[in-house]
Parts: C-alpha cells; structure tokens; sequence
C-alpha cells in the first residue's frame, strides 16, 4: 500500500460509494489507488464531473441523500481554484464535504511548477480557508492519517461543512506503514446526543405555561422531523417551515401553514403574527435572510425560542427568549416523553384547540395558502410556472427527490410545489422517506432539496447527479433556469455515462429571470438579463440524453413517466413558460430596497 491506497481504505470504511472529481497529474495517485481498489473488489467507485465546480456539487448532493460524508478532488491548481464556489456552497449549508486536491512534489515547491498551488505559489490553501471548516497541507507522509481523521471530524461535527486536505504526489505515492486503517472511523464520528437536562426542563416549562405555539421547522431538522411533529400534535401547535424545511414536511398536514421566507406563503406570516401565539419555537434554522424573510419582525421577537445545534447559528437571535443547544431529536424525545409523564397532553385548553384544530383540518386545502391561485390551475399558453409546479407535484412517483436550482427556479418550487402523492399517515411521510444511516448519522433527506445563503447558479444540475448516485432507485427531478443549464448544463452528459434517472427540467423565458423580475419591481435599469433563443431539448440529444419539448399542461400530461422514470439515463424537458409571471420574492427585493437607502 502507499498512502493514496490508504486514504482509499478510510473511504471505504466510512461506506463512502462514489468520490466526484476530474483527473490530472497531481491527483494521478488517488485514482490509481481507486482502481486498484475497484480490481480487488473494492466498492469505492469514481464519476468523472465535466467541470470540477460541477464534482463538489455531486459530492454536496450525495451527502444530503445518503447522510455519509460527500467527497470531490482535483488536481492543483486551477483545477482546486474551480471546486471554490461549490466547496463555499457547502460551507454556507452545512453539509459536510471532504475536498482533497492534488499538489506538485515537495521538492519542486518554489520553482514556478506548472500548476503549483500552496504557499509558494498561487495560495489555494488560502483561498479554501474561508469557506472550510479545516483546511491543511499534508507536508510528510506520516501527517496524512491523523490529518485525514482530524478534517472528517470537522467535517461531520455541528456546525458541519466542507473540509480541504491538499496533498503532493509525492506524499500519496509514499509506502504506507500499516496495511489497514489504525482508527475506528464509525465510533469516531458517531455523533453525540448529549442535553442540557436542565436547559430541557426550563424549555419544558416555559412550554406548559404556553397556550399557543408556532413551530417553525428549519432545514437542520431532518434527523429530528418525526420527533418534531410528534411534539406539535401533543402541543396542539401549528407549524411553519423555511423555504429549506419544506421538503420535510407534508404539504398537506393540517398543522401545515406554508413556509416562512424567500417565496413564502402569507398563511405562514399570519401564523407567527397571530396576537395570541405565547411562543415560537424556531428549530434547525441557521437564521439568514432567506429563511427569515429578510430579518422579519414576525419571527425574530422575545416571543422567540431558538433551538439548535450550532452556536454560530444561536448567535443570531439575541433577541430570543430562550436558546438551547443540543441534539434535536434528543431535545424532542425528552420533550414528548415529559408531556406523557406529566399528563399535560390532557391539558383542557390544549385539548379544545387540538379539537378545533382537526375540526379544520377536515376543510384543509393546502392550494388556500398559495398566491395566485388561478395560475396554478391556468391552461394558458405559455404555460405559467406556476401550473408547471402543479404539474410536477402529480406526475411524479411519492420517491421522488427535488432539487430547485438558484433563482426564479426555488422560488417558484418553493412557493408552488405540492407533491400530491404524499399521504397523512405514513411513517415516511412525516419527513419525507425515513433517511438512510452511516452509523447513528442521517442524511437532512426531504423530498424537496435546495441551496440557501451563497446559493449559486447551476448547483441542483450537479447535486441531482449526485443524489441519483446515493440512491439510483428514486427518481430526481432536477427544477432548472435556462441561464443556469447554459451556466452548467454539461454535466448531464455525466448522467448518461452513468446510466441515472435525472429529469432536467430547464425554466425557458430567455431570460435570467429574477434579475429581470427584479430589475423591473424595484425600479432599475432593464440591463443584461436577456438570453437568446435555445433548443434546450437538442442540446440533451446531443449528449445523449432525452429531449421534450414542453408549451403546454397538455404536452406534460401526454408524456410516459413510467417510462421517463425507468429509463436508464436523463432526460430533459425544455419547458417554454410565461416570461412575464413574477416570482414570489418580496423578501429579497424588501432587502435590495433595504439597502439601496
């Protein structure tokens, strides 16, 4: 072994399937260290990404399907200096990545090397030191174990994010000492349930003394979301999510009031400025402007109590009530179990508007939250996006993963999107599909996945393949923009050298269309959003992939998805929408308003 095979070992020991990258001289030893693996029988396999922005993405969307750590490399260089965006993406949404890129050898260090990127040359330690969680060289053979080891548990302990390892040839080609890992990597990263029982106990009565209570359920919440909801329907509460907790939840519960943020819902809004809520208890949310609505009064109040697991994300809400820190679930079952010991879920007050609460449930209609709701059902053409979403929710099997892209792409999936399949129930439904595990940890999951904070263009193209690679029995509908697909959209040929199951479905206006949407609302010049006429359908068939042209509810109804769904490889829809339907995204343009004062 040397210490590529190594590093491969580790891998296989976490459960990790896939790593994402683009090869080149640097990284040459990883890749023949997976091959030898793959000739032994190993199960760490590689994708080749066609742009190494477009591997980190894969890795992201691998991680937040499988729960395991998502891994991308590269080689030095310019092709560490791509992965920047994608690895910043992660960073901003807590999702842990292990990042390794390639170096020259150390002795060639200083001498102008033909791609030579650590501290004497262009600086991509540097770079990658704002946007990871650890980020080392590995300078002798003998630091690559403990460096490893160390940057997985910065990865995967709260507040979780990217980690970068850069590491010269010459150290991956070293022969290793010891033919198999020192370290038991499952009860190293095994993560820690412990609670403040006291904190507990405080939250515990300030909730019994509550007589309404809003819950609002962030995107950190999928390992907990069956807990959470348990405790809402002991409580009698209703609940909120933020735009990235939607997919955790049942559209149509009827403790259900919408999401709270960018392209919300104004049910949710009222549910937080109802006079008569005592507390709102806001779990798993990070506290930015997207899933805030810009820094709304509505939510941030000394009604506030602000439960996670991170302190960066707790720091944001001086205004709280009450913080507790600690394991969610653990949080929650301590919680449910208190309610049972204690009696108070007979508690009369909570009874009569449990009473009442199901009493309305039965007239529930998750379409009463939505705005305009005539274009969700409109048979016009151009098809408005609005019915597109509609569409999208029906068609498509109750496995099906979403991924809604930056831009008018989320705020029209987060607004709009109803999977009508999900029923009141199931045990899945409470959360999406139960999550799988890598030892105790679960994946965020959901069925509706997107990106908040840095939120580039063109992630959902890379994480859809990703995702796919965790779990290539789900279906993974991929919720595009045109100026997005032109940005990233050859990563599809990835789908069709992997044989997965992606419908790309691109968002035609011509336009880069929340920055004309939003030029125009808030009174700006009408400049550089415009895109020319593009075949999206030929470009999928020119990589191989499937292409369908879409102008109508019609044409969407008139296609297979059994078939769509059980072909072997992706498949594009070029759906041509009504250019001048405007997004649900009052919150941002409230903060560009903001300040431009």
């Amino acid at each position: 072994m040397d210490m590529a095979d190594l590093l491969v070992a580790y891998l296989e020991q976490l459960g990790v399937e896939y790593v994402f990258g683009v090869p080149g001289g640097a990284i040459e030893p990883l890749y023949n260290a997976i091959a030898r693996n793959l000739r032994r029988g190993g199960n760490l396999n590689h994708i080749v990404a066609r742009h190494e922005a477009g591997a980190a993405f894969m890795a992201d969307g691998y991680a937040r399907e499988t729960g395991k750590i998502g891994v991308c490399i590269s080689t030095s260089g310019p092709g560490a200096t791509n992965m920047l965006t994608a690895v910043a993406t992660a960073y901003g949404n807590n999702v842990p990545m292990l990042v390794i890129t390639g170096q020259p050898a150390l002795p060639s260090f200083g001498k102008h090397t033909l791609q030579e990127s650590a501290c004497t040359g262009i600086d991509v330690l540097g770079m990658f030191r704002h946007c990871t969680r650890y980020n080392s060289l590995v300078s002798h053979p003998q630091q690559l174990e403990w460096k490893l080891i160390t940057a997985l548990q910065h990865a995967t302990r709260s507040p979780a994010g990217p980690v970068h390892l850069s590491v010269p040839v010459d150290v991956f080609r070293a022969p290793s000492t010891q033919s198999k890992p020192n370290y038991d990597m499952g009860s190293l990263l095994r993560p820690a349930s412990l609670v403040d029982s006291g904190a507990i106990e405080n939250l515990r009565d300030m909730l019994s003394g509550a007589r309404n209570v809003v819950i609002l359920v962030g995107g950190g919440c999928g390992d907990s979301i069956h807990s959470i909801l348990q405790f809402a329907k002991l409580k009698g509460a209703t609940f909120v999510t933020t735009p990235d907790g939607k997919g955790l939840v049942s559209p149509q519960h009827p403790l259900y009031r919408g999401v709270f943020g960018f392209g919300g819902h104004a049910s949710a809004e009222a549910a937080l400025n109802d006079p008569s809520v005592d507390l709102i208890v806001a779990v798993g949310t990070s506290m930015g402007e997207w899933n805030t609505g810009g820094w709304n009064a509505s939510l941030l109040n000394d009604r506030l109590v602000h439960i996670d697991e991170s302190e960066e994300h707790l720091a944001r809400t001086p205004m709280a009530r009450y913080h507790l820190r600690g394991s969610l679930r653990a949080i929650f079952d301590r919680l449910i179990d208190r309610i049972h010991q204690a009696g108070s879920h007979t508690d009369p007050t909570v009874e009569r508007r449990r009473m009442a609460r199901d009493k309305a449930a039965k007239h529930w209609n998750p379409e009463d939250m939505l705005d305009a709701p005539e274009a969700f059902h409109s048979d016009a053409n151009p098809l408005t996006p609005q019915r597109l979403m509609k569409e999208l929710g029906e068609l498509f099997p109750h496995s099906t993963r979403y991924l809604a892209d930056a831009g008018n792409s989320v705020a029209w999936a987060t607004h709009y999107l109803q999977p009508q399949c999900r029923r009141m129930g199931e045990r899945r439904f409470g959360g999406g599909d139960r999550p799988r595990e890598m030892g105790k940890r679960q994946s965020a999951g959901g069925w509706l996945r997107l990106t908040t904070h840095f939120a580039p263009m063109g992630w959902a193209i890379g994480a859809a393949i990703g995702t796919a690679a965790g779990n290539p029995s789900a279906p993974v509908v991929c919720i595009t923009g045109d100026g997005s697909f032109l940005m990233s959209g050859q990563e599809l040929s990835v789908a069709v050298a992997e044989q997965q199951c992606v419908i790309f479905v691109v968002l035609n206006d011509r336009a880069l269309g929340m920055v004309k949407h939003g030029q125009r609302l808030g009174g700006a010049e009408q400049i550089g959003y415009a895109l020319p006429p593009t075949d999206f359908a030929a470009m999928s068939r020119a990589q191989g992939g499937r292409g369908y042209t879409i102008r109508s509810a019609a044409d969407l109804q008139a296609l297979d998805i059994k078939s769509i769904c059980n072909y072997p490889g992706p498949t594009l829809l070029d759906v041509y929408i009504d250019p001048e339907q405007v997004p649900p995204m009052g919150s941002r343009l409230r903060v560009l308003l903001d300040e431009g004062q």
